[in-house]
């Protein structure tokens, strides 16, 4: 095992060391070295090559209103990745669980829907769980216990991926957050970066100290989703449109920014347009932004859209092709509100509605 070692400041591409989080000291870290183990990145055709999603996955103990209690599996980067397989696309998850039941529950989970979990995502010492309380409109609010490391040896796919995503917690929290960043860096040059910060202030540092943190993930990020409570929470009393196009203005191609049963808003260098969110009866709203946040990687998938060599082409996205997608998005968000639980639809499903 190696001595762990602080990745410094890339200046290439202004990606500062996140601050220290709440963590546990399960396994010593090591700097990400991009180059595969044991296997040689290879090129290969758009439809030949997968999502890589960097991130947690927990479990979700949902506790409702009238005091009943279930669990789930969960986590904001797991959900991304269970809601990309679940419409078709190949899938590798590098997360962090134990070899224990719930580590267990959440591999089947996952595995059951194509999703494939990087080897030595099960290293932690136990699964990590996020209590999930109700309100009576089905509003979630979210107490953790958890810890978070990139494993300290893992093999990358053998052909390098189209898109990479992760988010939330994993992509502050120390001492896996700054690995999180190197492996972006080290795939920009071949992968669209996609982003969602997705917010959990019970663990997160201060706003002012949070925010040079997500900022800078921002502007290595291709496409960027943020929800409207995320803005209020790391920029209060700002305009949520008006953060959203200054970090447009920093590097994305695209931000669009989630505002729940009020729809969303897409802002790029050439326009902004608003879609609805379509009516529906909710049970809860766990995982409504990551399916939101899939289909939206689902979608740019289909359009040809993504990959490092379609930078121009997504910067040039027309407002016709992102209406139609971003409308789709709010579709799936819509069928994973209406059942409990972080459970995002299949194509089958869609297709059907």
């Amino acid at each position: 095992m190696t001595e762990p070692t602080t990745p410094s400041p890339d200046l290439a591409t202004g990606v500062a060391e996140p601050p220290s989080g709440v963590v546990e000291g399960d396994v010593t870290e090591r700097a990400f070295d991009p180059a595969p183990e044991d296997s040689a990145v290879v090129a290969s055709e758009p439809a030949e090559r997968r999502a890589l999603v960097v991130g947690e996955a927990l479990v979700d103990a949902v506790r409702a209103a009238d005091g009943s209690v279930e669990e789930h599996p969960g986590g904001s980067p797991a959900n991304v990745a269970l809601g990309l397989a679940r419409l078709g696309r190949e899938v590798d998850l590098l997360t962090w669980i134990g070899d224990d039941e719930r580590g267990a529950m959440i591999r089947r989970h996952l595995e059951a829907s194509g999703v494939a979990v990087a080897p030595g995502s099960d290293s932690a010492s136990r699964t990590s769980v996020a209590t999930a309380v109700l309100d009576a409109d089905g509003a979630a609010t979210y107490d953790f216990d958890l810890s978070w490391h990139v494993p300290e040896r893992w093999a990358s796919p053998p052909a390098a991926p189209l898109v990479v995503h992760t988010g939330s917690i994993a992509a502050v929290l120390e001492p896996g957050g700054a690995d999180v960043a190197n492996i972006l860096a080290a795939h920009r040059d071949s992968a669209t970066l996609t982003y969602d910060p997705n917010l959990r202030p019970s663990l997160m540092p201060p706003p002012e100290e949070t925010r040079p943190v997500v900022e800078a993930l921002v502007a290595m990020a291709d496409v960027v989703k943020v929800s409207d409570e995320d803005l209020a929470w790391l920029e209060p009393g700002s305009v949520p449109v008006e953060v959203a196009r200054r970090w447009a203005a920093s590097g994305p191609a695209l931000v669009v920014v989630t505002r729940g049963g009020e729809g969303a808003t897409a802002i790029t260098a050439a326009f902004e347009l608003d879609i609805a969110a379509p009516p529906v009866t909710v049970a809860d709203t766990v995982g409504a932004g990551d399916s939101f946040m899939g289909g939206l990687i689902d979608g740019l998938w289909s359009a040809g859209l993504l990959g490092a060599d379609r930078r121009t082409a997504l910067r040039d996205v027309d407002e016709v092709t992102l209406r139609s997608l971003l409308s789709r998005c709010a579709e799936i968000a819509a069928i994973t509100v209406s059942r409990p639980g972080a459970n995002p639809p299949t194509v089958a499903e869609l297709e059907q509605r």
